[in-house]
């Protein structure tokens, strides 16, 4: 399925760094893009404004498509719980974004990148979806005969240094994490939207 390329003009959009770049350009230019630069539109945003640009963040932040977030949304209120976490869970949980969480790729898009080529493994079988939920007991590994090629020779050092979610648990000298449980509360209250105004986006 297409999935959203993400550009720094989408961070800039969006008012934060969502694709994880050391040289993101939000961080040169914090304002919109537009040819009025710092001093281009303002003004009090209304309440649709402002529910379409969390969930606009949201989606370019995962990568996903319109179609792809709007079910995420549809199997989140459909679940028990809180909407709103249950939608972040979601997101979370998909195959790229724990190899990126596992520290298996530097930005989620490169996560997706390494996924689409088989690079990686899920319990010991070869899974090429991005989008695949990982659940509880999982083990993502980078395959073996992969380890000593390209981005993954120098890859060691910085996986020993790589602060993981503790819903994940690394083992870097075999390049594989397993899912140790499903993402906390406290923890999906640290992504850079708010959920529920993604809620209320959808459920106008």
């Amino acid at each position: 399925m297409r999935t959203l390329k993400l550009t720094c003009k989408h961070c800039r959009r969006e008012g934060v760094s969502l694709c994880g770049r050391a040289k993101c350009a939000f961080n040169r230019r914090p304002y919109a893009p537009g040819v009025h630069g710092p001093k281009g539109k303002g003004g009090r945003m209304t309440d649709y404004a402002k529910q379409l640009r969390e969930k606009q963040k949201a989606k370019r932040l995962y990568g996903v498509s319109e179609k792809q977030f709007s079910n995420y949304f549809k199997k989140a209120v459909s679940m028990k719980g809180d909407s709103g976490e249950n939608l972040v869970r979601l997101l979370e949980m998909r195959l790229d974004n724990s190899v990126f969480r596992s520290g298996f790729a530097k930005t989620r898009a490169a996560a997706r990148q390494v996924v689409s080529h088989s690079h990686v493994f899920v319990n010991g079988k070869k899974t090429d979806i991005a989008s695949f939920q990982v659940k509880p007991g999982d083990v993502l590994r980078i395959r073996d005969n992969k380890r000593e090629k390209g981005l993954w020779k120098n890859l060691l050092e910085d996986l020993k240094k790589q602060e993981t979610p503790s819903w994940l648990a690394l083992n870097p000298e075999e390049m594989e994490a397993k899912v140790t449980s499903r993402p906390d509360a406290e923890e999906l209250k640290q992504v850079v939207f708010d959920p529920k105004l993604i809620i209320e986006f959808y459920s106008r």
